[in-house]
C-alpha cells in the first residue's frame, strides 16, 4: 500500500480552529466534507482561505482538505489560511520568507474582551445619573 504523502497545519483565530491538510492533486478544496464555495459563501471569505496558495504560486498543485470548527465563517477563514501557510512551510521552508512578508505566518492573536462586573459590557458603562 502506497503512503499518502500530505502536509499538515493547524490554524487558529479568535475560537476557530482549522486543521488543514494538503495532499498533492489539482487544487480542489473540501471544508468539513462539503464544498469550498458552498461553505464559504462570500468572496471575501473564499479569498481570506485561498490567499496563501495564490501568493506562493502552488494553488494547482495542493488539493486542499480542512476540518474547521468554533467561532464564525470569518473567523475559520482566517484560521484556515494560517493552517495553509503552516502546512505550506512544511512542505518548502523556502516559502516561509514570501509567507512572512505578506503577513500570513503570524497568529493574529485579538479575541473577545471580557465583560467586567458593573458595566454593561467589556468598555461601555451604565448610564450615569448625577442626580
Amino acid at each position: 500500500m502506497a503512503d499518502l504523502v500530505q502536509y499538515y497545519g493547524t490554524g487558529r483565530r479568535k475560537t476557530s480552529v482549522a486543521r488543514v491538510y494538503l495532499r498533492p492533486g489539482s487544487g480542489e478544496y473540501k471544508v468539513n466534507g462539503r464544498p469550498f464555495n458552498e461553505y464559504f459563501v462570500t468572496e471575501a471569505q473564499r479569498s481570506s482561505a485561498r490567499q496563501p496558495l495564490l501568493s506562493t504560486d502552488t494553488a494547482s498543485s495542493f488539493n486542499v482538505v480542512a476540518n474547521v470548527s468554533g467561532g464564525g465563517v470569518n473567523g475559520q477563514a482566517d484560521a484556515m489560511k494560517l493552517g495553509i501557510a503552516r502546512a505550506l512551510m512544511q512542505f518548502n521552508a523556502e516559502l516561509r520568507k514570501k509567507l512572512k512578508t505578506e503577513g500570513m505566518v503570524t497568529r493574529d492573536s485579538r479575541g473577545k474582551e471580557r465583560k467586567k462586573y458593573g458595566q454593561k459590557g467589556a468598555r461601555k458603562r451604565f448610564q450615569f445619573s448625577k442626580r
